[in-house]
């Protein structure tokens, strides 16, 4: 059933795409295995991450099952197609069945998508990375495969209205070599090196960037580093 549901959200996706008008540019599609387990982790800063994540495996004839809060899958609307594309509902009072769902999907060779900061960055930079992902991959088996959205931001975020819009907003994604994760390795150690090689790919993605804010009121979407006018990460747990 899984793939009656999946396939035509994925054209609805791809139609809503060329409606906008959007431009993606994507690298790096083949570093996602053809066969096989895998945890995909991505950086989060956008509430549609995981639609331009999923579709990023489709050349290599992937499906990607997202963790997802457990919410999500309460609603009356996305519930039937969470549950439907085999999603994996996340309560984060009971983790540890979120957990063994997800190990159990990739030991059955499929691709669980992450994102491993938990919720969205309003500073559009990297927060500290949760040691799921690395711990699944040495539970599995299996190597993680980062990648990095830049753009998504523009579309829908937290703490600004949605931009649906054909706006011809440019969408850039960079996908990195596999990560391995031996069992023999402590899991922080992992944890730290594929959150440095999320920010070599976020960075990345940035420099590629086709566009630069067009006036002063148009740099939010841009990280103050970046000289953008989006909260420091400091600012966003200030507020918090």
């Amino acid at each position: 059933m899984a793939e009656l549901v999946y396939r035509p959200v994925i054209g609805f996706a791809r139609t809503m795409f060329k409606a906008l008008d959007l431009r993606i540019d994507t690298q790096g599609t083949e570093n996602i295995p053809r066969s096989g387990g895998a945890v995909l982790v991505s950086n989060h800063i956008s509430y549609l991450d995981f639609i331009f994540s999923g579709v990023t495996a489709l050349p290599q004839k992937r499906l990607v099952r997202f963790m997802a809060k457990e919410s999500v899958f309460r609603h009356k609307v996305s519930g039937p197609l969470m549950r439907g594309m085999k999603h994996i509902p996340v309560d984060r009072e009971q983790g540890e069945k979120a957990y063994a769902h997800a190990l159990e999907s990739l030991r059955a060779g499929e691709i669980v998508g992450v994102f491993p900061e938990a919720t969205i960055s309003q500073s559009f930079t990297l927060k500290s990375f949760k040691s799921g992902a690395a711990r699944l991959a040495q539970d599995a088996g299996v190597p993680l495969i980062p990648m990095a959205l830049w753009g998504t931001q523009r579309l829908w975020t937290k703490g600004r209205p949605r931009n649906f819009k054909r706006s011809h907003i440019p969408v850039t994604i960079r996908v990195g070599e596999q990560v391995e994760a031996p069992s023999d390795q402590y899991a922080g150690a992992i944890t730290r090196r594929l959150r440095e090689r999320v920010q070599e790919l976020l960075e990345a993605a940035q420099r590629a960037y086709p566009v630069r804010p067009k006036d002063a009121n148009d740099t939010w979407w841009v990280p103050a580093h970046l000289g953008g006018t989006a909260p420091t990460a400091a600012e966003v747990r200030g507020a918090s």
